[in-house]
């Protein structure tokens, strides 16, 4: 498919783009200016995150409007104003002082998405304690394994989940002191407490106490290929990313309706799914509820959601249903559509203009960046398959490395390499917790390397080619897996890809796709011969899979990237390092 580029008139938007200009707002650029459209904590206490998000729209004048719409599993629907936001967080946050939970200490959440989380989340940025997000689907030992390394004083959690996952375990937890439970009325052991009593219990009135902005406020576990998980450490002044990528990515109006599907638990789910839609004053969307394609278009329909932040694999599974959402459901109020966690197919882009008459967004980030990097925005064109452009006020570049162990950075348009941010971004990760080793291994310079490869295109548009230890090289070229798995995705027949390189003497490593088939196909010779032939014709015989095995499913992550490290551990028989984030794994 000729994948054009989608090109937008921001004359012709209903809302005008928060960023209509992207190249004068580069060029003119500064965080101090962001930093002014915050308020900061009265009489010059320092910036603290929670105060952006809620106490400072209600000393605006906006508490009488809804922060969060939380719809239950059951149908049942709760409104949270950004005054009643205030309370719940401040009565949380003075629990955290009744317990004796202090500046940087951390609180941990185990939790679905159910309102307690939200108050848990924001209440202990208010103590200038630090808060630290679990997925709920995680085993007993990775969760051990994080509560340990975090030094976690606090859990918030469900009655179910402490005792099915974390009760055995106390005893390789000295440092948990205690855990609230957000479904239980009564206590229910000396260190096992009902949140709701002690919420109820405590005051709704709190004042922050002084936060400096390089004061520790979150932290998030990241899964290496070997070794424990990583626990990389983001600090208040990342407020200002949150609160950029807010205003000018997700294209943020105060009227709007905004829904993030990302779960808590991961890094998206705090920073868009929490802070970034409140530091702009809309009413959040949260969902209780796993995943349903049905359930979604009702939400998107009835609660009028006008800008919507999803995962590429909830649109492939949404692409693989089949519905044909526009004919059955009223999406008129749907403006913007994004999408992050693993790069965004072409495919998936054009299906949105055809099935949500809206295309759809690719953004870039990690974990280590706190906030959204690169970006294909309201008011610029798309180029599907790509990342999009740098953020303003963050320098991207790729670079190739030196024999003596520094950096030489591409000028040319169209060259691959690795890509590299500039350090000194608010919201940069400023170490992993206990191995600070590690983190410095992270930089070359005054660089960032992302362990990502890609090309920027002479327009400064970046493409994403693969991790650095995804490539595959065959035959004396270098094969991007995304490249290939895109291109299945094209045919009629493929709903998810996955592709790898197998060593082979001859031509040092074949490329391997592994791929789930729509309903109505069925895995056979002749159309594992139709889909070799299919990728030929695209790639060329030198980038083209030799090899395709048909697979009911594929190994992802809870948040949706698909684990090519784990399909090639599994198909060479070799350790599969840390899964505790794989979506199977429940």
């Amino acid at each position: 498919m000729d994948w054009h580029a989608i090109e937008k008139n921001p004359s012709t938007f209903q809302v005008p783009p928060n960023l209509p200009d992207y190249c004068a707002a580069r060029a003119e650029f500064t965080w101090d200016d962001v930093r002014q459209e915050l308020a900061g904590l009265p009489d010059g206490r320092g910036l603290n995150i929670a105060h952006e998000a809620v106490d400072r729209h209600v000393a605006a004048g906006q508490g009488e409007k809804i922060a969060l719409r939380w719809l239950g599993k059951s149908g049942t629907v709760a409104d949270y104003t950004y005054a009643e936001l205030q309370a719940w967080t401040n009565r949380f946050a003075n629990l955290l002082q009744r317990l004796g939970i202090g500046r940087g200490e951390r609180v941990f959440s185990l939790s679905t998405r159910v309102p307690e989380l939200y108050f848990a989340a924001l209440g202990t940025l208010k103590n200038t304690s630090v808060f630290c997000p679990l997925f709920a689907a995680f085993g007993p030992e990775p969760i051990a394994q994080r509560l340990e390394r975090g030094n976690a004083r606090v859990l918030v959690t469900s009655e179910r989940l402490y005792r099915k996952k974390v009760a055995g375990l106390r005893d390789k937890l000295p440092q948990l002191d205690y855990v609230l439970l957000t479904d239980s009325d009564e206590d229910q052991e000396e260190t096992v407490l009902s949140l709701s009593r002690l919420l109820a219990e405590a005051s709704p009135a709190f004042i922050i106490p002084p936060t400096h902005p390089e004061d520790m406020a979150l932290l998030h576990f990241t899964s290496g290929t070997t070794g424990k998980p990583k626990g990389a450490i983001h600090v208040h002044n990342a407020v200002l990313t949150h609160y950029l990528t807010g205003k000018y990515v997700l294209d943020l109006h105060p009227d709007d309706i905004f829904w993030c599907t990302a779960d808590c638990g991961w890094v998206t789910g705090t920073s868009y799914g929490i802070i970034a839609p409140l530091l702009q004053g809309v009413t959040n969307i949260v969902d209780e509820a796993d995943f349903e394609s049905e359930r979604w278009f009702r939400i998107l329909e009835e609660q009028r959601v006008s800008v919507w932040y999803t995962a590429p694999t909830a649109v492939r599974m949404l692409m693989r249903s089949g519905l044909k959402p526009c004919e059955k459901y009223d999406l008129s109020a749907l403006r913007l559509v994004h999408s992050v966690g693993e790069p965004l197919n072409p495919e998936a882009v054009i299906w949105g203009e055809v099935a949500l008459g809206l295309p759809i967004h690719d953004n870039w980030w990690q974990t280590e960046t706190g906030g959204i990097m690169i970006a294909n925005y309201a008011a610029m064109d798309i180029r599907p398959g790509s990342m999009g452009r740098p953020l303003p006020g963050i320098e991207a570049a790729i670079i190739q490395r030196t024999a003596d162990g520094g950096l030489e950075i591409v000028k040319e348009p169209n060259v691959e390499g690795e890509l590299a941010l500039r350090s000194g971004w608010p919201s940069m990760f400023r170490g992993y917790l206990h191995d600070e080793e590690r983190y410095h291994k992270c930089f070359i310079g005054d660089w960032y390397i992302s362990g990502d490869l890609a090309e920027r295109d002479a327009d400064g548009y970046f493409w994403f080619i693969g991790r650095a230890d995804d490539i595959i090289k065959t035959s004396g070229h270098m094969v991007g897996p995304f490249e290939v798995e895109s291109v299945l995705l094209e045919h009629p027949a493929v709903a998810e890809a996955g592709v790898i390189g197998v060593p082979e003497a001859t031509i040092g490593e074949l490329v391997k796709a592994f791929v789930a088939l729509k309903p109505g196909y069925e895995p056979n010779e002749e159309l594992n011969l139709e889909l070799l032939g299919f990728a030929r014709k695209k790639l060329g015989s030198a980038v083209a899979p030799k090899v395709i095995a048909f697979t009911e499913t594929l190994p992802k992550t809870r948040s949706g990237k698909i684990m090519r490290r784990l399909l090639k551990a599994r198909e060479l028989g070799l350790p599969e390092g840390d899964t505790s984030t794989l979506e199977e794994n429940k």
